[in-house]
């Protein structure tokens, strides 16, 4: 399969085969560019213009999809070949509730009247656990939670009942009893005899419901087999540097990365944990408050308090909306706490004025999850972390220049970076340069909201090594919000774990992850896929 532009036809997948059959899930994994979605949109005739698919056999029972026309492909689409996208609020229309998303996808199959098909979208979305369906029904995807919006999505994909479920990274930035819940409706279908194709980057999501894996890697297969066989003793060395680069406790002190150091002279062991280390960042009785579209007040943070101590990691870790964003917000003083306070390195922070507060921002830096939306698509990254650099810091343009090289050398990118701009990057290379960007100030704690959620996993290892050697050598402090307990395992010294704006519980990151005293906690552990 590959893409005529300009004259020119390029290649980007090349040669894959499988069998699907009936209550089967057939996982195809691999890094991003490896060819694994667009080979899930050619299953759906959904490769678009330009596109090439030559194919000895491409068939769904007694149809030969080859032969299809972008009209019968219409017929097949919805009835025969369900399709789940990553992104539900990009795939739902913004401006339609979500029973007429799924009323829709009736309709244009010709299934029944309004009356019946309404009564039929309230009943797919109660199929999927959607609480309150009738209400649900009424609300636009803005409304819904992350979590809604995916099974709204999954609604609509089996509105009738499909023959395959092509799911294309179904669960990529969901939180953990959130991912649960979307496995178990995709088990669930596998069970009534649905056949599953399920895209993802993530192993630990696929040893749950495949059967059998297909490795891609630059558009062709590297190894398939048994998902036992596949992610138990594989065969292929990139296979093995997948299942290497899972994030978990039993990662804990290693490299998760097959590359070379990311930054010179370093050592990948943990560092000492820093419960001796001063307090550079504290949190006393944190509140904050948000009036609701309805007019109620809600409280979203509520008493939290921590220390977070030189050279250590301090994982935030909790579903959406349980407030470790808003924390972090207040942390950064980008968000007002109704009360409470912040302390950095001791002296008030949060109390005092912004005037007080900007010459000391350069000692606090932040990472977020979406570079991209948080860089001038207009600048180039030579003036991205030339901004970034302070203007008081007494250096010549020149100096300024080496500047942007010394810390694109910090984060393991080549100086011919400077000229690339952000879309003309891969995700990974763009967190890099968020953090070289977050490195300029020279600062002594870092925030990471979410900044590795969205990565591949093994780009997502080759960032957190970073993470751990550039802490390894500057003394660097984070506070690392995420959704996702392997990362937080891997990477924390101590955790809190956040539930509906309160802390639940907090301590040593072995501790917890060990023995969690309470439920939520122990909740959130049962929920969490492994290998």
């Amino acid at each position: 399969m590959g893409f005529t532009r300009d004259g020119e036809t390029r290649s980007i997948v090349r040669d894959v085969s499988f069998t699907l059959s009936a209550g089967r899930c057939v996982a195809i994994v691999g890094e991003s560019g490896s060819g694994k979605s667009v080979t899930a949109r050619t299953l759906a005739g959904l490769t678009g213009a330009g596109a090439i698919v030559e194919a000895e056999e491409l068939s769904l029972g007694d149809a030969d999809l080859t032969a299809q026309t972008a009209r019968s492909w219409r017929g097949i689409r919805g009835k025969r070949i369900g399709f789940i996208q990553q992104d539900a609020l990009v795939s739902l229309d913004p401006l339609r509730p979500v029973g007429r998303e799924i009323e829709e996808a009736l309709r244009l199959h010709g299934w029944r009247d309004r009356s019946v098909r309404r009564r039929k979208a309230i009943e797919l979305l109660a199929s999927v656990d959607v609480p309150q369906p009738e209400l649900r029904a009424r609300q636009r995807p803005g409304e819904l939670s992350g979590g809604l919006r995916q099974r709204a999505l999954i609604a609509s994909a089996i509105a009738l009942d499909p023959e395959v479920i092509i799911a294309d990274e179904p669960t990529t930035a969901l939180d953990v009893t959130v991912q649960a819940q979307v496995l178990s409706l995709l088990e669930d279908a596998k069970a009534r005899g649905a056949s599953i194709i399920l895209i993802s980057h993530d192993l630990s999501v696929v040893a749950q419901l495949a059967d059998d894996i297909l490795v891609m890697r630059e558009g062709e297969v590297v190894e398939q087999g048994a998902a036992a066989q596949v992610l138990g003793a594989p065969r292929h060395a990139y296979t093995q540097s997948l299942v290497d680069a899972v994030p978990s406790g039993h990662t804990r002190g290693e490299r998760l990365a097959p590359q070379e150091r990311t930054v010179p002279n370093l050592h990948i062991a943990r560092p000492s944990s820093g419960v001796n280390g001063e307090p550079v960042l504290e949190a006393r009785g944190l509140v904050k408050r948000f009036v609701s579209p309805d007019g109620r007040l809600s409280t979203a943070v509520d008493d939290v308090s921590f220390t977070l101590r030189r050279g250590e990691t301090l994982g935030i870790v909790g579903e959406s909306g349980s407030g470790k964003s808003t924390t972090a917000r207040i942390a950064l003083a980008l968000e007002h706490a109704d009360e409470g306070e912040v302390l950095l390195l001791g002296s008030p922070w949060s109390a005092v004025s912004e005037s007080r507060r900007r010459p000391q921002r350069r000692r606090i830096g932040v990472v977020y999850q979406d570079p991209l939306s948080s860089f001038d698509p207009r600048w180039n990254t030579e003036r991205i972390l030339l901004d970034a650099i302070p203007a008081d810091a007494g250096l010549t343009r020149r100096q300024r220049e080496q500047r942007v090289i010394d810390l694109l050398a910090q984060v393991a990118l080549p100086a011919s970076v400077r000229e690339r701009f952000p879309l003309r990057l891969s995700g990974g290379q763009r967190q890099r340069i968020a953090i070289a960007r977050a490195l300029a100030t020279s600062p002594e704690i870092i925030v990471l909201d979410e900044a590795v959620s969205a990565l591949d996993v093994s780009v997502q290892a080759q960032v957190l090594d970073l993470l751990v050697d550039l802490q390894d050598e500057y003394g660097l402090s984070y506070l690392f919000i995420s959704h996702d307990l392997g990362v937080i395992h891997h990477l924390s010294d101590r955790v809190l774990v956040m539930k509906d704006g309160v802390v639940v519980e907090h301590g040593d990151a072995e501790q917890i992850f060990r023995a969690p005293a309470h439920p939520y906690t122990q909740e959130l552990l049962r929920a969490l896929p492994t290998l």
